[in-house]
């Protein structure tokens, strides 16, 4: 319960300050977590980046300051933080569908976005299998794509790679695996700061070795960490559901929280293995 009391003070801090400059290093102080688990447990939990809640906040307060006629389209800009008439009504557009201007008048449709709030919500219990690993520092060699952030579902850049990849590339990462996790595994490393819907990560096909990397490959050394690992059974989508469950039940449960280090996901057959570096509060 402390967790999500901690996650809507943080996000009360949000709304009492949006039409300022939001000190993130004060959201992660009052959500009692990293800045960096912050944005990503929010992503998972909210369905939304922070960076695109907190806009659409924004335009959605716009739009009811827009019914004032004697408040001028460049004021409710400046107000929420646009520096140009454009650059807001392109902001506004995107969201809306229709210009500021338009926005005055009656008859238009308009999207409202109401503040947040995190509830404790009880479900089925459906277990969660995990340990705990301490790993010393190892190294990746693969094949690498800087790709944009998807924060759930399928990434089609993601879907891509896999798609390219041939069996003899496929065969030469496996010869190279003699370090767990073993096999062909997926790396998520290096994200954008910002989590944003722009943000963008590093994503390896890869093995993780001891070997020379071969000179056509790319390679990532991973530092000594203490990881969470959860082992999943079935299709895609359920290790899509798991990986939503990790930052949804088990972290705000746990008394941990995210490390700043890669993600890992090893699958064999019909089972995987989903490895998070964490740290303890």
């Amino acid at each position: 319960m402390d967790s999500l009391e901690n996650l809507n003070r943080a996000i009360d801090y949000i709304e009492e300050n949006i039409k300022e400059e939001i000190d993130f290093k004060e959201v992660a102080r009052l959500s009692h977590c990293s800045e960096y688990h912050f944005k990503r447990m929010f992503s998972f939990l909210a369905g939304v980046t922070l960076s695109e809640y907190i806009r659409r906040r924004r335009l959605t307060l716009a739009a009811f300051d827009l019914k004032d006629r004697d408040v001028k389209v460049i004021e409710v800009a400046i107000k929420y933080g646009y520096h140009s008439p454009d650059s807001f009504t392109r902001a506004f557009v995107t969201l809306h569908g229709i210009t500021p201007s338009d926005a005055r008048d009656h008859g238009h449709l308009l999207k409202a976005y109401p503040r947040m709030t995190f509830q404790l919500t009880i479900k089925g219990g459906t277990e969660m299998n995990y340990r705990m690993e301490q790993k010393d520092a190892f190294r990746i060699v693969g094949v690498k794509n800087r790709i944009k952030l998807v924060p759930t579902g399928t990434n089609p850049e993601i879907a891509e790679m896999w798609e390219k990849m041939s069996e003899k590339t496929m065969n030469e990462l496996m010869q190279l695996s003699n370090v767990e996790p073993n096999g062909l595994i997926n790396v998520c490393a290096n994200f954008s700061d910002d989590h944003s819907s722009d943000g963008e990560l590093d994503y390896y096909i890869a093995a993780a070795t001891t070997k020379e990397c071969p000179s056509h490959f790319d390679e990532y050394h991973i530092p000594a960490l203490t990881w969470a690992v959860f082992e999943v059974e079935g299709e895609w989508d359920h290790v899509q559901e798991t990986w939503e469950r990790i930052y949804s039940e088990w972290f705000p449960s746990s008394g941990y929280e995210h490390d700043a280090g890669p993600e890992l996901l090893a699958s064999k057959e019909n089972k995987s293995e989903i490895w998070i570096p964490v740290v303890k509060i």
